[in-house]
């Protein structure tokens, strides 16, 4: 990954109020520090208070600014009543960071009975953005400026097995932003969707295997973040991520094989099983280590 450039990205921000939600552990912990050095007002957005208080903290005594918003984002009319109460005290916003999300690693003949499963991500990473897209937009239309981000996935791209309810709630909300990018170009109101590869964050600490395979730290992902916002860019995707999705628009049937192999080569996890399955082996083989340098940051 090439180096941010610091000095660009702090004529991006400087001075703008910018909302990160999930802001208190992994990518928007690293995002709302990036941006408070490049000089934004960072609003802090998840759901317990204390450990906002430690960010902001945090972020003060570097001599950044934040404020605190907890806000359950699976709750709807706790997400209106959050943003009504941003506008009012912190007034319009410049940015906004839709990175807070659920992942679920299982097969879809895992999930036959689990519905709520997919109902649950969809609330989250779907309805939950949108809903705070709403309620900031409009005053981005006034003022003609904004620029909205959302941390995606790579899956989105490449189609990976078992992520079925994680992949479709990004698809979702990527179709929802490309939409709604040609309603406010003239509005100067910038959408981009960062095709995120897997990080090494609280989310996917219950998937063993992820221990042994290479990943993205926060910092990096953060980084990512940081040029969507210097270049403005409609999308952002790692090689790996614009090769799957190449290689699913020119041969789909051929990639399904690929990805049929990978299938079966990645064991579901003793969490995807339950509690009463066998237990699984999570280290990866040496075979499995070799498939993810040829298809890296991928969620296997």
């Amino acid at each position: 990954m090439t180096k941010l450039n610091q000095t660009a990205l702090r004529n991006a921000v400087k001075g703008k109020k910018a909302v990160v939600t999930g802001a208190s552990s992994g990518i928007g912990l690293k995002v709302s520090h990036l941006l408070a050095q490049a000089g934004a007002h960072v609003i802090l957005v998840s759901r317990t208070r204390e450990t906002l208080e430690e960010v902001k903290a945090e972020i003060e005594a570097a001599g950044g600014s934040a404020a605190v918003y907890p806000c359950d984002l699976n709750d709807m009319d706790a997400v209106d009543v959050t943003a009504k109460q941003i506008l009012a005290d912190e007034g319009a916003i410049d940015i906004l960071i839709n990175n807070a999300g659920r992942s679920i690693r299982r097969a879809v003949s895992e999930s036959v009975d689990r519905f709520h499963d997919f109902e649950r991500t969809m609330q989250l990473n779907y309805f939950g953005a949108v809903k705070f897209i709403l309620a900031l937009l409009p005053t981005m239309i006034e003022r003609k400026r904004g620029h909205v981000v959302n941390i995606s996935s790579i899956g989105v791209l490449t189609n990976t097995p078992r992520f079925s309810a994680y992949v479709a709630s990004k698809a979702a909300l990527d179709a929802f932003s490309r939409c709604l990018a040609s309603e406010v170009k003239g509005k100067n109101i910038h959408l981009s969707t960062i095709y995120m590869p897997l990080v090494r964050t609280p989310m996917i600490a219950p998937t063993k295997m992820y221990d042994h395979l290479p990943t993205l730290t926060p910092d990096q992902a953060a980084d990512l973040v940081g040029k969507a916002l210097i270049r403005k860019a409609k999308s952002i995707a790692t090689p790996a991520g614009s090769l799957g999705a190449l290689s699913y628009a020119i041969a789909p049937k051929v990639n399904d094989s690929i990805l049929s192999v990978a299938y079966r080569m990645f064991p579901s996890s003793a969490a995807s099983l339950g509690k009463n399955a066998p237990p699984v082996n999570e280290k990866p083989t040496l075979v499995q280590r070799a498939f993810t340098l040829i298809r890296p940051g991928e969620h296997w």
